[in-house]
């Protein structure tokens, strides 16, 4: 049985088709990047595979279950997100971490709940950060405060929305780093939209490339051709190997 599925999921705003026929698998372990220009529909697409929006059509499941026929609460047991924007509360690091515990709470937290995101925040290493409030720190601390909080709902797919946004080049890396070593440890799927290729080539399993809210291109790093590139993005491109790993140059 394949992991996780998109079976032919379509969405509109109104009268504006947005996402059409997408579909595609993924299995434990892999890293999975969603490329295209703005306005082809990724964030959509992670929307509409968390629940947050209803596809019109089609369905996704992990391992046989379709999530649109899920509770929420089951949903979050399965699926955490980590939007591109995350608002910031007046809690500290280790309470927003613990929250995303919610989906298992029964009457009260427990003292698993506890241990379970102080193991996390040991594990991220923001131990130094647990008690400071998240609107003190940075914003790269505050972009592993959400992976941590996702970790914490121990769930078996994980989508990341622009997960190094506004991050400079050596924050950039380790989170890439990081989503590759929780992928693998905790055999599990990561999902992510990226905008710089490289980044996304250099820390990714497989690819689906989108334009105009359509699948173009889906595969390995043998996808990332200079064809594909110019399809996708509307741009010029050497595509160059270095140590067997596909190098992206605008022309």
């Amino acid at each position: 049985m394949t992991f996780f599925q998109v079976n032919g999921v379509e969405f509109s705003y109104k009268s504006t088709k947005v996402l059409d026929d997408i579909s595609f698998s993924i299995e434990k372990d892999e890293v999975t990047s969603i490329l295209g220009p703005n306005g082809v529909g990724k964030t959509t697409l992670m929307k509409c595979i968390n629940k947050i929006l209803m596809p019109h059509m089609g369905s996704v499941l992990i391992e046989g279950s379709d999530i649109h026929q899920m509770s929420r609460r089951d949903i979050a047991k399965n699926i955490g997100y980590v939007s591109q924007r995350g608002e910031m509360s007046r809690m500290t690091v280790f309470d927003s971490v613990l929250l995303g515990r919610k989906p298992h709470f029964e009457w009260e937290v427990t003292d698993r709940d506890i241990r379970l995101a102080g193991r996390v925040i040991h594990l991220m290493g923001l131990d130094d950060l647990a008690l400071k409030y998240v609107t003190e720190i940075s914003g790269g601390e505050y972009q592993l405060v959400q992976i941590a909080r996702v970790l914490v709902q121990q769930p078996k797919v994980i989508l990341l929305d622009e997960p190094t946004n506004s991050l400079d080049l050596p924050n950039q890396h380790m989170i890439m780093h990081l989503i590759r070593n929780i992928a693998i440890r905790n055999h599990i799927a990561a999902i992510m939209t990226i905008h710089d290729l490289n980044l996304a080539i250099r820390h990714s399993d497989k690819f689906i490339m989108m334009r105009e809210g359509t699948i173009y291109a889906t595969g390995d790093h043998s996808i990332i051709t200079p064809e594909n590139i110019r399809a996708v993005y509307n741009i010029d491109a050497f595509v160059e190997k270095v140590k067997g790993i596909p190098v992206v140059i605008p022309i």
